[in-house]
């Protein structure tokens, strides 16, 4: 193929091999049109050009064509799209027709080859006045949660919990309100919480809807007003850290045995988060625990331990550029900052991305999308003006925040419901709408991250966050931007405009089971009082990687992928803007045994108490070049993510990994409470091949003694 493509042609003008290709092409494409039952003229002509496809999968094949696509490094759509029906799924999936026909000829799953045609655009527009039967049928197949189960908190404008999709899930009493004068239904015109309570409770309603299947909910929902409604005076931004705070005790009062997550999308408009604010830093003590009202106190009024206050899981949305109509005036994303209070180190900021490019609105024919599949939305804003080093990276995550549509002539630009998600209305009439923005993209990070504290209870807010970011992965157009990239300076900025990737729930749970050289989380002392004040010790990790393994691979290129998540005790102030260790009440880092460096030595570099003399460091060896990111990327924060890739050969004689302290206010404190308080993280270590041929999960668990489990297919 490669010759009949790039080789010579004859005299006669024909490739080589010019019989036998095309001849193969000809069988190729009428099995193509065999299994095409869409409409003729909708079948790409282009063999090159990239579509969604919708590929009609036998139910019991979806793992065959699944690997299949991943060998083939097709863009699979997430599970929120899919269509479930008795003896079929079907996914959506990003390729050209030549891609497919390789599919095709790689496994016998498919049994149907569609256009991807599930839009909302269908309910919001061509079903008007018929969508109740469509939502009332969905609410008859879904099992819904118990009282007990894990919720998410959402802190926006109100829920009008009469939807048929909301009542089973969230309880009067789970409806909280500052004042109660304002009341807890959602007083905003385009009913903002209830759509976000929609997707926070089901995602992305479009596919859902459309199919068959039997869904069974997880989590719950609460929510608490904490906008007043247009009668009342607007809250007094000087307030707003004080105002989170108490709408954040509301639900745990009202029932204090549920987990939850905490969900806001409401940014101080304008302001940019590029230095620590009082409303983010009263968001990171809530996230720690160190409210005033999380002090734990005895019957007595004696201060208990310490170990005993809560952490929570806050999640909050970047802030929206404008929705600008003349799109001569459309500014770049990095014009536009991240804004107050989504800078919160503890929070997870969600940032937002598109793979919605198919404009269905019958006048707008000749419009295109301003964003090609796997870019940044345009709706969400960036931290690249940030200054490197004493911000932290936002957002940590993107997820679906829907596109836009430009003219044929390239002077307007709008919002259309075919590039939006489908969500819950507030009113009766209206019980579909189209919704997008960061404000979806965090309502379903949100959901994402129920759904994980659902299954895996006993796991800390910290330990979410971590199988969250470690499941992202970067999509096509954000790797080509890294890999074009002029160094890791130059990526630094890349990834404070998409963070660590789009997160996948399946990666995520899959990180807690298998497909994983190292979990954990646990408890460590950063500092101690010894003659003074001191580093206190480092945790060592062993990689559990057979070393003939490793040989046997040699140049085989692997991937290995490291996150860390613990949550700081802020300390905010003019002087904590300028030097991060001023607000951090301490840090974590990891770093990785590098190469030719001996166990002793390592251990020598990394902690000071290992050595005779703390200030002397020993030689440090040379850098790693082959992280993704580097060192040099982290500083402010408190969650730091990175990849390793290279050949295999090169992780031999490499196999610990440390978590080690660096320097915060609590080792400066003269009270020997604070300074040797202690601290929680969650640690996740995974190692993959390239070449996905390769299984290296199995003799990484028969190494360390697990018995090979039996794959289970979750549908969630």
């Amino acid at each position: 193929m490669n010759d009949y493509l790039n080789g010579e042609v004859s005299p006669a003008g024909n490739p080589p091999y010019k019989a036998k290709v095309e001849s193969i092409e000809a069988i190729r494409m009428a099995r193509l049109e065999t299994l095409w039952t869409d409409k003729v003229g909708t079948l790409p002509a282009d063999p090159q050009t990239q579509i969604w496809w919708a590929l009609w999968c036998h139910r019991g094949r979806v793992g065959e064509v699944l690997d299949v696509c991943a060998r083939l490094n097709v863009r699979v759509a997430a599970n929120d799209r899919w269509l479930y029906f008795p003896e079929i799924i079907v996914v959506p999936v990003l390729t050209s027709r030549t891609t497919v026909e390789l599919i095709m000829f790689a496994t016998g799953g498919l049994a149907e080859l569609r256009r991807a045609s599930d839009n909302p655009f269908f309910y919001t527009d061509q079903i008007r006045g018929e969508e109740q039967e469509w939502v009332e049928n969905l609410s008859d197949r879904i099992q819904w949660p118990g009282a007990d189960a894990p919720a998410v908190c959402i802190l926006d404008t109100g829920v009008n919990r009469g939807h048929v999709l909301l009542e089973p899930a969230l309880a009067p009493d789970d409806l909280h309100t500052l004042q109660g004068a304002w009341n807890t239904d959602d007083h905003s015109n385009e009913g903002h919480g209830t759509s976000m309570a929609g997707l926070a409770l089901h995602g992305d309603l479009t596919a859902a809807i459309g199919d068959t299947s039997q869904r069974r909910l997880f989590h719950r929902l609460e929510s608490v007003k904490v906008l007043p409604p247009g009668a009342f005076d607007p809250n007094d931004p000087r307030s707003y850290g004080v105002l989170t705070q108490s709408a954040i005790v509301l639900p745990e009062i009202q029932a204090p045995e549920r987990s939850r997550v905490y969900c806001m999308a409401v940014t101080n408009e304008n302001v940019s988060g590029s230095t620590a604010s009082g409303w983010s830093a009263a968001i990171d003590q809530a996230a720690v625990g160190r409210m005033i009202a999380d002090t734990p106190l005895a019957e007595n009024g004696e201060i208990l331990d310490d170990h005993d206050r809560p952490k929570r899981l806050i999640i909050l949305s970047a802030g929206n550029i404008p929705a600008e109509i003349d799109y001569t005036r459309i500014q770049p994303h990095d014009n536009y900052p991240i804004e107050d209070p989504a800078q919160a180190w503890n929070a997870l900021t969600v940032g937002g991305y598109t793979d919605l490019i198919d404009v269905r609105e019958d006048d707008y024919d000749d419009w295109t999308p301003a964003a090609n599949a796997g870019e940044i939305s345009p709706h969400t804003r960036t931290s690249a003006t940030w200054p490197q080093g004493t911000t932290p990276i936002k957002p940590e995550l993107v997820m679906e925040a829907g596109n836009r549509a430009i003219s044929p002539s390239r002077r307007e630009i709008v919002t259309l419901g075919s590039l939006s998600l489908l969500s819950t209305g507030k009113d009766a009439e209206t019980p579909l709408v189209s919704f997008d923005a960061t404000s979806a993209a965090a309502a379903q990070a949100a959901r994402m991250a129920a759904q994980l504290q659902a299954l895996h209870p006993d796991y800390w807010p910290e330990t979410i966050r971590a199988m969250l970011i470690h499941s992202a992965e970067w999509t096509g157009p954000m790797i080509a931007s890294l890999l074009e990239a002029a160094g890791k300076r130059a990526r630094y900025e890349l990834v404070r405009r998409f963070g660590y990737g789009v997160p996948d729930f399946r990666r995520a749970n899959a990180s807690a089971t298998n497909h994983l050289a190292l979990f954990t989380q646990t408890e460590i002392q950063p500092f101690k009082m010894d003659a003074g004040r001191k580093f206190n010790t480092c945790h060592y990790y062993k990689l559990p990687i057979p070393a003939a393994l490793l040989e046997e691979l040699e140049n085989e290129q692997l991937e290995m992928k490291v996150t860390l998540s613990y949550f700081i005790d802020p300390n905010p102030g003019l002087a904590a803007n300028v030097d991060p260790q001023r607000y951090q009440s301490h840090g974590f880092r990891f770093d990785h045994q590098r190469k030719n460096e001996t166990a002793t030595r390592f251990k020598l570099r990394v902690n000071p108490a290992e050595r005779d003399d703390p200030s002397r460091r020993p030689p440090i060896e040379s850098v790693d070049p082959r992280w993704l990111l580097g060192e040099d990327s982290v500083s402010a924060g408190s969650v730091h993510c990175d990849t390793w890739r290279g050949p295999a050969i090169e992780l031999l004689n490499r196999e610990l990994i440390c978590v080690k302290p660096v320097n915060g206010w609590w080792r400066n404190r003269a009270s020997r409470d604070v300074c040797t308080r202690k601290s929680r993280y969650a640690l996740i270590v995974s190692i993959k091949a390239i070449n996905t041929g390769i299984d290296l999960y199995t003799p990484i668990v028969t190494s360390i003694g697990l018995p090979i489990p039996i794959p289970v297919e979750i549908e969630i």
